[in-house]
């Protein structure tokens, strides 16, 4: 009877955890086990945060459903569950990649009166994001590994380009309408995300290190930036 009452008395969160470590000891040998008690929801995020890790380690070659469930500490099985295949991961990445990117132009936007201020923050925040995140930022334009069809990826990146339509709109002076534009202001929004994109590609592949190397002592990839934006200044909209 002693017996009894002492198992009656033990509290069911000792029984649960008891149980779970003698399932945890009885597992097939080989067979992968979630060891971490993530609730469902917070084990999707756990799993984006884990691929983003691998992506900025390893890069994304390296990026697999298996060694993102392995920095997770969960099973295998885990990653495909919840984004069905790796293009599913990597795109709700990249959705990530978007909102925290325009996040950081959205900040920028508030730097300085005049819209050459503006500008100048802006394009300086670009490069500074692809910088700190070159793994996230080269996945947010390899469109051929994405789906740009899955609702989170597609919104981001509908906001980022609308960002970039209504900063060149801001110089301009005029309003654009990020769906409708006139060859003008398409050309005016090409010109400058082509001039930003294409200096922190030739950044990131260190290409202008010799470039660099031939300037004044002292002379960075900032300023060498900051040169190229005030010598290519958006001029007004035409009357």
């Amino acid at each position: 009877m002693a017996r009894q009452s002492r198992i009656r008395r033990t509290h069911p969160a000792s029984r649960k955890a008891a149980k779970a470590v003698v399932s945890r000891r009885s597992a097939p040998k080989g067979k992968p086990v979630e060891e971490a008690p993530y609730h469902h929801g917070a084990l999707h995020e756990a799993l984006l945060k884990a691929a983003e890790k691998v992506l900025e380690r390893d890069g994304l070659q390296g990026l697999t459903l298996r060694a993102v469930a392995r920095e997770a500490g969960v099973s295998h099985a885990a990653p495909t569950h919840h984004f069905g295949d790796l293009t599913g991961l990597v795109s709700e990445l990249a959705a990530i990649g978007f909102r925290q990117f325009n996040a950081a132009m959205a900040a920028a936007d508030s730097a300085g009166p005049s819209p050459l201020d503006k500008a100048m923050a802006r394009a300086k925040a670009y490069v500074a994001y692809a910088q700190a995140h070159p793994g996230m930022y080269g996945l947010m334009f390899r469109t051929e590994r994405l789906d740009m069809t899955r609702p989170a990826l597609h919104a981001a990146a509908r906001a980022s380009f609308a960002g970039l339509a209504g900063a060149i709109g801001a110089s301009r002076q005029e309003h654009i309408a990020a769906e409708a534009l006139s060859l003008d202001q398409a050309a005016a929004i090409a010109r400058a995300w082509s001039l930003v994109h294409g200096f922190t590609m030739l950044l990131l592949d260190g290409r202008l290190t010799d470039i660099l190397r031939r300037l004044p002592e002292g002379t960075d990839a900032e300023k060498l930036l900051d040169a190229m934006l005030r010598s290519t200044v958006a001029r007004p909209a035409p009357p």
